[in-house]
């Protein structure tokens, strides 16, 4: 099924359900209107506690709140009746349709109709089919006469000729697609609202997307800035200590290399006892350490105590005795800013 087909079944659907629920909520109170010797008489209604409105103000306020139902006189209508077998009963409206032509005594274009069905009682294979009919200038005379008393009608209906206590036929409806532009206006209105809201969708993803991207580049734009401040940084501290002389260079670089004596002190401190080093290097602030120990993964908590960064920085693996392992460990370590002794 292409797309536009199944789109248009979803409407369709949709409109059905919103039209039914309307439906229902009015019918919860019916004003019943019928013609009766060219005059328009308010059968009555069924709001509890109401009275059966009498002047034409009060019918058309009651019209406002109620479903109204315009009952047509029986002279007006063609009675035909057909025999349909039972189990095409869910192509009724169809065969109707079809056979309306040969059934109407006006052009099927100019009339409105209304049938029901029943099994029939001498063949239960059968379906006797009762079909009503009207030239499609009755239904508009009384809706015209309806709407001059400020009451649109919801549905038209008829009865069987000689049998009043027949159940109505319903002719015409006014969301009826064949007979009534209400479902039609219906939906374009839900059209039109999937349209808005669709644009809604897009004009809020296209403003995030565009936050976003303003958000990224004013974090990209500050991440620059940052680099190119802290390069600018650098670039002076560099330029002030090549502009010393070489002795305050050298206190310069004492302060702010990390002293080899506290750094040897605080490794023992912090070894345990059954780990011991094979190489110790220190470039800048970043120290590297390999040895032998019982408990590698042991070293990085006392370490941390003392260091920062403390992590292994190459595999674990088994000692030449079989019971020791080669450990790895990088660390950074902070400048040593206090000595001891005082400047020259």
């Amino acid at each position: 099924m292409r797309p536009q087909a199944i789109l248009k079944q979803w409407i369709d659907i949709l409109a059905g359900l919103v039209v039914g629920m309307r439906e229902g909520w009015r019918a919860r109170q019916v004003l019943s209107v019928a013609v009766e010797n060219k005059r328009l008489v308010v059968r009555g209604g069924n709001a509890a506690g109401a009275s059966r409105p009498q002047t034409p103000a009060e019918v058309a306020t009651a019209a406002r709140k109620a479903f109204v139902t315009l009952e047509l006189p029986p002279d007006e209508i063609v009675h035909q009746r057909i025999s349909v077998p039972a189990r095409a009963r869910e192509f009724l409206a169809g065969i109707v349709r079809n056979q309306i032509e040969r059934l109407s005594p006006w052009p099927a274009a100019d009339v409105v109709y209304g049938f029901e069905a029943a099994t029939s009682l001498k063949d239960p294979d059968t379906l006797d089919t009762n079909v009503l009919i009207t030239p499609r200038a009755n239904v508009e005379t009384a809706r015209n006469e309806l709407a001059a008393l400020g009451i649109a009608a919801d549905r038209i209906v008829a009865r069987e000729v000689g049998d009043a206590d027949a159940p109505p036929v319903v002719l015409w409806s006014r969301y009826e697609s064949q007979s009534g532009r209400g479902l039609d206006h219906l939906r374009r209105r839900i059209v039109a609202a999937l349209l808005i809201v669709v644009a809604l969708s897009g004009g809020v993803s296209a403003w995030a997307l565009a936050s976003a991207s303003a958000l990224r580049s004013e974090s990209e734009e500050t991440a620059t800035r940052s680099a190119a401040l802290q390069k600018e940084l650098l670039g002076a501290r560099a330029g002030s200590a090549a502009a010393l002389d070489p002795a305050e260079r050298a206190w310069n670089q004492k302060e702010t290399a990390p002293s080899g004596v506290m750094l040897l002190e605080t490794l023992s401190q912090a070894l345990p006892d059954n780990a011991y080093l094979t190489e110790l290097t220190l470039q800048k602030s970043t120290l590297r350490i390999i040895g032998l120990t019982g408990d590698a993964p042991a070293l990085i908590a006392p370490l941390e105590g003392a260091f920062a960064e403390v992590h292994f920085f190459a595999p674990t693996t088994r000692g030449p005795d079989g019971q020791s392992f080669w450990f790895h460990i990088e660390a950074r370590v902070d400048p040593q800013h206090a000595v001891a002794e005082a400047r020259p």
